[in-house]
């Protein structure tokens, strides 16, 4: 008798995906392998925890093309192929990176001016001041005292620790997708279409999605969703400025306006909409009223989509993908040397819990057209990092696969601006050009 083989790793994580969601029974082909690993070389399983992000998807909306294992590679490090007017943009600031401290090792985040200023004010530094400046006053701090100092002025910085598999183990006991519905008690369905996945190349045609989200994971999802025919528009505040390559490399498809949370007009947007995608602070927006609970609640048969760094155990946490990789254990693990921290090959994070969110969407649209009410699902850049150290490693992270990525990139005309970016990880889709930032009317 032949003994049943365990699936593989990427396998297993589509089966967790589509039985949080629901729709375990609905799905097959997940145990298809790609034909060859995605090349993400690392110690931990970022190349299946990619695969299955990419492929839960394509799964989702019926797309039974194997998604290419380099397509997928190079969307995760978009910013590698990213290109305006000829020129790769500066993507990360001097006050971002990994500092020793007098006893370990200290991770910070200071790409937006705002979170620069904070982190200099906490260690007693001039704006302005180098990044000698700042690896000077973090290596006379301990780790405890530097993140206490710049944390205090709200900046952002963590220890790096080593993992603590009793801690991820009680994160993995969680959904990795968290579903809740909560009844309207109304029949109505918001959206102004029939059933989804009628139309392979655009199934969520007619549906409205409001992209309340910055940076990475977010702007993914709906960047996914925009790809597969979703009408995106994506709210900024009029006083928080977006950095142009930000935007550019995961804007595509969806329309961008800048608008205040507390305007009616945009109070008009929420209930034009069939998703509310956040990825703000929970606690930033249970201030503004804009929490899944209220949105439920005000706007019966709406579908909420949530994203935070680090949980809604902790709302007032601001993060990134760089943030929880350090403090999860994963930059020690992707060490070079034994001393020194690293990282994943990609902000992996990030691209997956964005791709697994919107994955969530689309599977809870289809719920809510046979069931009714209103849907709530929710992940975590901490959440998806439990997953990845779950899955199986290795002790060297391997050799890098070579491939020309600019097979793979795609060139698009933004306002005048030559703009190059990767292509979609979804099988036979491409996408349309990006917005210039905040150029759009608030309007559906």
């Amino acid at each position: 008798m032949t003994q049943p083989t365990d699936p593989s790793p990427s396998a297993a994580l589509l089966e967790r995906v589509f039985s949080d969601l629901g729709m375990a029974d609905d799905m097959s082909d997940v145990d298809a392998v790609p034909p060859h690993p995605v090349p993400l070389p690392s110690r931990l399983a970022t190349a299946d925890l990619a695969w299955a992000s990419a492929h839960a998807v394509s799964l989702m909306v019926g797309i039974r093309e194997l998604p290419d294992p380099d397509r997928i590679a190079t969307a995760y490090r978009s910013d590698r192929v990213l290109a305006v007017d000829g020129i790769a943009p500066d993507v990360w600031s001097a006050y971002s990176g990994f500092w020793r401290s007098a006893d370990g090792w200290v991770r910070t985040h200071g790409n937006y001016p705002h979170h620069a200023h904070r982190l200099l004010t906490g260690l007693g530094l001039d704006l302005g001041a180098s990044g000698d400046a700042v690896r000077a006053a973090i290596l006379e701090r301990t780790t405890a005292e530097a993140v206490g100092v710049i944390t205090s002025e709200r900046g952002l910085a963590v220890p790096v620790l080593r993992e603590d598999p009793h801690l991820d183990a009680r994160w993995r006991a969680t959904p990795l997708l968290e579903v809740t519905r909560r009844d309207s008690g109304e029949s109505r369905i918001r959206s102004r279409r029939g059933p989804l996945v009628q139309d392979r190349d655009a199934p969520l045609t007619g549906i409205r999605v409001l992209d309340l989200t910055r940076v990475i994971a977010g702007p993914v999802c709906t960047r996914t969703l925009a790809l597969l025919g979703a009408d995106v528009l994506r709210v900024d505040p009029p006083d928080l400025p977006e950095p142009e390559w930000q935007h550019l490399d995961t804007g595509h498809g969806k329309r961008t306006t800048l608008i205040e949370a507390r305007s009616e007009r945009f109070r008009e947007l929420l209930a034009g909409a069939d998703v509310v995608v956040l990825g703000y602070r929970p606690s930033s927006l249970d201030r503004l009223g804009l929490s899944a609970a209220a949105l439920t609640e005000q706007y019966p048969g709406v579908v909420i989509a949530q994203l935070s760094a680090w949980g809604m155990g902790d709302p007032d946490r601001a993060g990134f993908d760089s943030l929880v990789q350090a403090e999860s254990g994963i930059s020690l693990i992707e060490s070079p040397d034994g001393d020194r921290p690293g990282a994943l090959p990609a902000q992996a994070l990030d691209h997956s819990a964005g791709y697994l969110l919107a994955t969530a969407v689309i599977a809870v649209l289809e719920r809510r057209q046979r069931e009714g009410g209103s849907w709530t699902v929710r992940t975590s850049l901490r959440r998806v990092a439990a997953e990845l150290l779950g899955m199986p490693r290795t002790d060297e992270p391997g050799s890098e696969r070579e491939f020309d990525p600019g097979a793979h990139s795609a060139p698009f005309d933004v306002a005048g601006r030559k703009v190059t970016t990767a292509r979609p990880a979804l099988p036979g889709l491409e996408f349309a050009a990006p917005h210039r930032w905040g150029s759009d009317q608030p309007r559906w």
